[in-house]
């Protein structure tokens, strides 16, 4: 778990594979948190939201992705899944920006696990808007559009709103989950998404 205090606490994240879900009697304050005050959603009535509190700069992260995806398939369609930057200093800023740029312009499919790849795998340091800039010239892609993209105030405010979420749920480390506005559950591997089952049905 990349840690607001200690970035490099350990998290064992693989795929899902071929593994069942048990059900459990989950503890709260143990496998989750029950937020003292409910948050907005921003879904329709009779869905629920689940939120994923990610950093590209988090090993962690990129681990929980594929895990995330497999998990997102097993999901029934009023489960609504998004992905939330987060900025525990303005040093993750850069990276935020860069997410929702890549939304706006619907380039996610394309480059976000290619991001994270590249922190990761081909171990480049990315972080600050100069090294952004030249990766995504680099990528095939409209790279005017993205520096427009990432300019916006769209974009701007996007980052800004995934603070104020990161902070209403009390986010500590990543990769974590909050669920429909009540829920905070802390990264657990593959454990987490078993959670968030439970916690769903419960729902």
């Amino acid at each position: 778990m990349l840690n607001r205090r200690q970035f490099n606490q350990s998290l064992i994240a693989t795929t899902l594979g071929g593994l069942s879900l048990p059900t459990w009697a989950l503890t709260e304050g143990k496998e989750y948190v029950r937020l003292p005050k409910a948050i907005p959603i921003q879904v329709d009535a009779g869905q629920v939201e689940v939120l994923e509190f990610f950093a590209y700069s988090c090993v962690h992260c990129y681990r929980f992705e594929p895990v995330l995806e497999q998990w997102k398939k097993t999901l029934p369609a009023k489960v609504i899944v998004r992905q939330v930057p987060v900025q525990f200093s303005p040093a993750f800023e850069p990276l935020a920006k860069t997410f929702y740029a890549f939304e706006a312009l619907g380039w996610l499919g394309t480059l976000h696990n290619r991001l994270f790849a590249a922190i990761h795998l081909e171990k480049k340091r990315i972080y600050d808007e100069a090294a952004i800039l030249q990766w995504v010239s680099q990528q095939g892609v409209d790279t005017e559009a993205f520096k427009k993209a990432y300019a916006s105030f769209g974009v701007a405010g996007k980052a800004k709103r995934a603070v104020q979420l990161s902070n209403a749920y009390a986010v500590e480390g990543t990769p974590s989950l909050g669920i429909q506005g009540q829920f905070m559950v802390p990264g657990q591997g593959e454990k987490t998404v078993q959670i968030a089952d439970e916690l769903i049905k419960k729902l």
